[in-house]
């Protein structure tokens, strides 16, 4: 992929998201998910034959999106150079989703700006896992603001750096990782054998992702506010807090936004009616509030063109 294609690639997604009339290969994937999900169960039965089962799939589904989607984009080369061409960027504005997230914050801040906590509290259910119907105003803001930062990281930044090392293909087999560890990547009874595989595989494909966005973020901070000190704040959690959240990815780029906004992140969470405590990230600053929403949209979108302006540049160079 050049830097050109994915250049356009990137204002694709800017300009029209993902438009839901059209085929999107992320629901083809987790389509493919939730049948194989059905399919296994019926055969097997025990914890270990579920393990198997799952790094099975966690193993041979990306890499049969990468060959797929490579076969397709060298078979419309091979027909016409253009459509080779055309397909690998459509394919990758596919794995991009600067947009959406912008337009699922503006969902949110929306009727919280008018105090109406119901719908602010469906908007959210959108974007996070957790039990919603209980939210605080103050807990609308916060799981908004964590969104924001891992996905900033999650459905940007590593579809960026996956692009720009192995196009269309790459990038694509990296979101058939981030699906499945979305649709059964958890710790339940229902998934701690079948999922543990694409859980992992998450992990180490997040890995770098997650600290460039961080850094990223903190830069996009300065930029987009023109505060240097919120660099130093950001700087200051992030190394403080970055590695205490559950997850060995998602609280770098938390924690650099708590300490960019000098909120704090993390706490209690309810899924499906349990409680699930988290270390605080930014302890030191005040609970999050509806006016911190669009200061970390606007970082995210800033941090995003920078991983834009970095990811061309690098094709170029190459």
């Amino acid at each position: 992929m050049t830097g050109t294609e994915l250049l356009i690639a990137a204002a694709l997604d800017a300009i029209g998201g993902d438009p839901r009339r059209l085929p999107h290969p992320v629901r083809v994937i987790g389509r493919c998910i939730a049948w194989f999900d059905h399919r296994i169960r019926m055969i097997c039965r025990s914890g270990t034959s579920l393990r198997l089962a799952g790094i099975c799939l966690a193993a041979g589904l990306p890499m049969t999106v990468f060959c797929l989607s490579a076969m397709m984009i060298e078979a419309a080369d091979h027909f016409a150079g253009w459509l080779g061409s055309a397909l690998s960027i459509g394919l990758a504005s596919t794995t991009l989703a600067a947009r959406d997230l912008w337009d699922h914050v503006r969902a949110v801040s929306g009727p919280l700006g008018v105090g109406d906590l119901p719908a602010t509290r469906r908007a959210v259910a959108m974007i996070v896992g957790r039990d919603t119907a209980e939210l605080s105003e103050s807990e609308t803001a916060r799981a908004t603001v964590e969104t924001i930062a891992e996905s900033a990281a999650d459905g940007v930044i590593a579809p960026l750096l996956y692009l720009t090392i192995g196009g269309a293909p790459l990038a694509l087999a990296y979101k058939a990782v981030n699906t499945l560890d979305s649709m059964i990547g958890h710790r339940d009874e229902r998934y701690v054998d079948f999922g543990w595989a694409s859980a992992r595989l998450d992990d180490l494909a997040n890995w770098i992702p997650a600290r460039l966005a961080a850094v990223l973020l903190l830069v996009g901070a300065g930029l987009a506010t023109g505060q240097p000190e919120r660099i130093r704040n950001g700087w200051t959690v992030l190394r403080r807090d970055g590695h205490r959240h559950p997850s060995p990815n998602s609280g770098r780029p938390e924690a650099a936004m708590a300490g960019i906004l000098g909120v704090k992140l993390g706490g209690t969470n309810f899924y499906d009616g349990i409680a699930h405590d988290r270390p605080v990230l930014g302890r030191e600053g005040r609970d999050a509030a509806p006016h911190d929403i669009p200061p970390a949209a606007k970082i995210m979108v800033t941090a995003s063109a920078l991983g834009v302006v970095l990811a061309v540049g690098l094709r170029c160079l190459a």
